[in-house]
């Protein structure tokens, strides 16, 4: 990618000033201009399109604005514990905050317990395009002291799931990155992809086969919306399903189906 075209640059700087969108990372935004681009589109159609892509797969589901320095504060003032009552009330009142999450909280203790009791405890996991999952931790069967990575491309959220985590002891290790370039370090005991797949696939057509295959985890729990952010179902569960099971059909993994009334997940033993 040409980064010093001055098109790109003008498309990328008139995008990420935008007060919504500052916070994403310029390398994504640079993907997409470039792809615009050189469709023949002149610079201002190409902010329209680049604005349009990041607001699907990012900045749509922010169903409040994130409001990180209070939470922040507010979070200094609670225990460590992720079990403590107050660090719950605290983590419920967060997720409010982004539809993905807030979809979940009604069945959260059951997804998490339904999903992950056969891998508990876990001591590693990589949570990508991460959102606000990571304040699901005191739901989550998760060891003392795990090892908590994954990314998302806005860096002002991973600076408080990051600053969360290390306040419950974790060790967080969040990063702003697109699930296209972050790499995991060391393997990891499970990957999660929640809700993610749609969006990248978004991005960058028939991504979910090779992603699947080459996270360095023994277990990914995939999920998918059923409902679209209008709250229509739209067949959603019917067609997700057939392309997740088309996916991994000739696979020698696994698969365990999960249907939850707002959600569908897989978890995926490789």
């Amino acid at each position: 990618m040409n980064e010093h075209n001055p098109l790109i640059e003008e498309v990328v700087s008139a995008v990420l000033s935008k007060p919504k969108y500052n916070a994403i990372l310029p390398g994504l935004a640079m993907q997409i201009a470039e792809r615009e681009l050189a469709k023949g589109r002149k610079p201002r159609e190409a902010i329209k399109e680049v604005s349009a892509k990041l607001h699907q797969v990012g900045a749509a589901y922010f169903k409040l604005a994130p409001r990180y320095k209070q939470w922040k504060t507010e979070l200094e003032n609670l225990p460590g514990d992720p079990a403590d009552e107050g660090v719950r009330a605290f983590c419920l009142k967060v997720m409010q905050a982004h539809s993905s999450t807030a979809e979940r909280l009604p069945i959260l203790e059951d997804f998490f317990r339904e999903t992950l009791a056969s891998l508990a405890p876990l001591e590693s996991l990589a949570d990508l395009a991460c959102g606000l999952n990571p304040l699901a931790l005191p739901w989550m069967p998760l060891a003392s002291g795990a090892r908590y990575g994954g990314c998302d491309i806005f860096s002002d959220l991973i600076d408080f799931d990051n600053a969360f985590l290390t306040h419950c002891g974790l060790h967080a290790g969040l990063t702003s990155a697109d699930v296209f370039s972050y790499t995991i370090g060391k393997p990891v005991q499970l990957a999660l992809l929640l809700k993610s797949l749609p969006c990248l696939e978004q991005l960058e057509k028939g991504c979910a086969q090779e992603m699947l295959e080459n996270i360095p985890a023994m277990y990914i729990l995939a999920s998918y919306p059923i409902r679209s952010l209008g709250g229509k179902s739209k067949g959603m569960r019917q067609t997700y399903s057939a392309q997740f099971e088309a996916l991994t059909a000739d696979k020698k993994w696994k698969v365990t189906r999960f249907d939850f009334p707002s959600e569908l997940a897989y978890l995926v033993e490789k």
